[in-house]
């Protein structure tokens, strides 16, 4: 069975309270709830951690490199500025799919750039939570 570490970055927490006209009214739970559901379908193994702090994130990529084999991660306001979570993306070997819920290219000008996607096999971006089923899909099949 495939394990799957998905890491929900800053402010994710706040699905369906934070600007509902931009990322709509789905919360963090029940974003979490469909991928449950979608990794039991496809028998994958995940864990799920959601942190605002940038040196967390990196502890629980550090912490689950030898356990994980594909990683998911939406680093939210950090896709624009972290190159230390570039770099543990990158170093990690682990093959990682950027996913965002909004279509970053539709957006303010300084959300335009990612400077984690180069470390990532592939970058969803725009589809809502359908691009985490979508990621999913991607790595139970990525050998």
């Amino acid at each position: 069975m495939k394990r799957i570490l998905i890491l929900h970055g800053p402010n994710l927490n706040l699905l369906g309270r934070r600007e509902p006209e931009v990322y709509g009214s789905i919360t963090l739970e029940d974003l979490n709830h469909l991928i449950e559901q979608e990794a039991n379908r496809l028998s994958l193994e995940i864990k799920i951690y959601q942190s605002n702090y940038e040196g967390e994130l990196l502890d629980i990529l550090h912490g689950h490199q030898n356990w994980a084999d594909g990683m998911i991660v939406n680093p939210g306001a950090l896709t624009h500025s972290s190159y230390a979570l570039y770099d543990a993306i990158k170093g990690s070997g682990k093959p990682t799919v950027e996913v965002h819920l909004t279509h970053l290219f539709q957006r303010e000008e300084f959300r335009t750039r990612s400077v984690t996607a180069p470390a990532c096999v592939g970058l969803i971006t725009g589809l809502g939570p359908q691009g985490y089923l979508l990621a999913l899909r991607f790595l139970a099949g990525h050998s």
